[in-house]
């Protein structure tokens, strides 16, 4: 299916509700090892929002790597493998914690091409945020799907990491931690807690440490530097942190932004970001 038939799916728009119960941020803040302060009331940290409006499918609608089958919202691209390329943020106003929400989406963009690893197609979609008719968050959510890796193929890393950095931490994840955040985002994907399916049949060299878990990382630091919420956020991932091995992430203060990055063990660059004060 090329670009041609994929365009009817340009411009298709769906909206969810959701309350912003305290359950969810309280368990992330157990899981990230925090003491719990998130009650009714509260804001929600900053892209903490992916613990809710949760896509929920019945166990026959999953396709074989336990995402949603596709053509529902999402054009039924037939790569078979899907990943979360990166996103942008415009923070406008705090979500609360305990508020009625509403989530508005539209397909912005549907592009295929051709790369080293073979054939690509690349989807965003926007998102916006509402609580009592005003809007407190857009998002742009890119989405890549790629061909099932070829005999011999062997994950690149990515390109060596800057080393100029005002602050680097080490992170080690655990199985527990992936598991955790997939169960809190309800993501099905099985490279996150299938060992066999991610090395047999999608080529990782192990579990894949979360795209949006490593970006809400990045974001976190930027916000410990600064003390407030960003005005705008982005992340791209460059390379995946498979095993789940050890890893860093870094910041560097350069006027009114923070340069981010998280940083493989072998100093190639897994994911960079940038917030804007």
């Amino acid at each position: 299916m090329g670009n041609s038939e994929y365009s009817k799916w340009i411009g298709k728009t769906q909206e969810k509700n959701d309350k912003l119960l305290p359950f969810p941020a309280q368990f992330m803040e157990n899981t990230l090892n925090r003491d719990a302060t998130l009650i009714e009331g509260k804001e929600l940290p900053p892209l903490w929002h992916w613990l809710y409006f949760l896509e929920s499918e019945k166990l026959s609608n999953l396709g074989r790597d336990g995402h949603p089958k596709k053509g529902g919202f999402l054009p039924p691209v037939t790569l078979p493998r899907r990943m979360w390329a990166g996103g942008r943020f415009w923070f406008k106003k705090p979500l609360l914690i305990g508020q009625n929400s509403l989530k508005k989406s539209i397909i912005l963009s549907i592009n295929e091409k051709d790369g080293s690893s073979g054939q690509l197609c690349f989807v965003t979609v926007k998102h916006e945020y509402f609580q009592n008719e005003t809007l407190c968050l857009i998002e742009e959510h890119d989405i890549v799907y790629r061909e099932d890796p070829k005999e011999n193929d062997k994950l690149i890393d990515g390109v060596i990491a800057s080393t100029d950095w005002d602050i680097c931490e080490e992170i080690t994840p655990s199985s527990t931690l992936l598991f955790r955040y997939s169960a809190l985002t309800f993501n099905g994907h099985r490279i996150h807690y299938d060992n066999e399916y991610a090395i047999n049949t999608e080529g990782y060299n192990g579990l894949v440490f979360h795209g949006p878990l490593i970006a809400t990382l990045l974001i976190d630091l930027s916000m410990r530097l600064s003390k407030k919420t960003p005005s705008y956020f982005e992340f791209r991932g460059v390379s995946p942190i498979s095993g789940p091995n050890a890893f860093s992430i870094a910041s560097k203060k350069q006027g009114n932004e923070i340069i981010l990055s998280a940083i493989k063990k072998n100093g190639t660059l897994s994911m960079k970001a940038r917030a804007v004060y």
